[in-house]
């Protein structure tokens, strides 16, 4: 039985709608020709990798981590890459990888000058803290609907949707480094008439180095989180093997394709981690 009175609803999913509309009717044409060259960036990225034999890139990223890291997280690269590519993993691996790189390095040169912006401007951080909780608690699905109309299917619209997911960490410790820088030595600074420029990059950004790495850190393990979710919109690697073997409910295929990605995730964050704990040690 209805009740006598009853509220109306608001029409929030068709207000969303035809904002969405609006967007692809108007900026489309924009984000199709981005789309367009970004996806050209990262097959060329993907086709250089894939060149050359696996054995020299396994050495490349094993130098890199080597130089980057420590003999320890070079040795666990070796290992790890080596048994990917004994998976017959490679591809999907190198695809993995690259689109996890490209979008941390889009999140990174977004997330670190608005974690600037934040630190040093109350009202700035008013407005980006929250947009920053709603981006962290919007389930990760949802991003993937307005990534299609406008980048359409493919890797692109998954680097959308994953730099939207993984920048809030970059963000928030940006801010929260910079925000950490001992009062005195601040006050030290403008004694000897530094500019706010001189303070921000010769004081502030060298001591936060090490919590901002933190942030970098944590939005590779969500970029790389996201692989399986935009496996669904066409990103392809690893992400895809996961897909495939659910479609096919293949449990081997989905175990093996988790394994490697997992592989990936910890030579990614030993790498990362180390490189923090070394710009930790210089800053103090």
């Amino acid at each position: 039985m209805k009740e006598a009175f009853e509220i109306p609803k608001l029409p929030l999913d068709d207000w969303i709608d035809a904002g969405l509309d609006f967007l692809t009717e108007h900026f489309a044409f924009l984000t199709k020709s981005i789309s367009k060259h970004l996806e050209e960036v990262i097959y060329f990225i993907i086709d250089g990798l894939m060149f050359f034999p696996p054995g020299i890139i396994i050495i490349i990223f094993t130098l890199i981590a080597w130089r980057l890291a420590d003999s320890k997280v070079a040795l666990l690269t070796v290992i790890g890459l080596c048994f990917l590519w004994n998976l017959r993993l490679w591809e999907p691996t190198i695809e993995t990888l690259t689109l996890v790189l490209v979008a941390t390095f889009i999140a990174v040169l977004i997330a670190i000058p608005m974690g600037i912006l934040a630190a040093l401007s109350k009202s700035a951080y008013r407005i980006i803290m929250p947009l920053m909780d709603l981006m962290q608690t919007m389930p990760a699905f949802v991003y993937l609907i307005p990534a299609i109309p406008f980048f359409g299917l493919g890797a692109v619209s998954a680097i959308f949707s994953t730099v939207i997911f993984a920048m809030p960490p970059a963000i928030r410790l940006t801010c929260l480094g910079i925000k950490q820088v001992p009062r005195e030595l601040i006050e030290a600074a403008d004694a000897f008439g530094s500019t706010k420029l001189q303070k921000l990059f010769k004081l502030q950004l060298p001591l936060a180095i090490p919590t901002i790495m933190a942030g970098i850190n944590q939005t590779i393990m969500l970029a790389l989180s996201m692989v399986v979710i935009a496996a669904m919109i066409g990103a392809g690697g690893l992400g895809s093997e996961v897909w495939r073997a659910i479609q096919r409910l293949q449990p081997g295929m989905g175990f093996q394709a988790g394994i490697a990605i997992v592989i990936l995730a910890i030579i990614l964050d030993r790498i990362s981690q180390k490189v923090g704990q070394k710009n930790r040690h210089y800053s103090a």
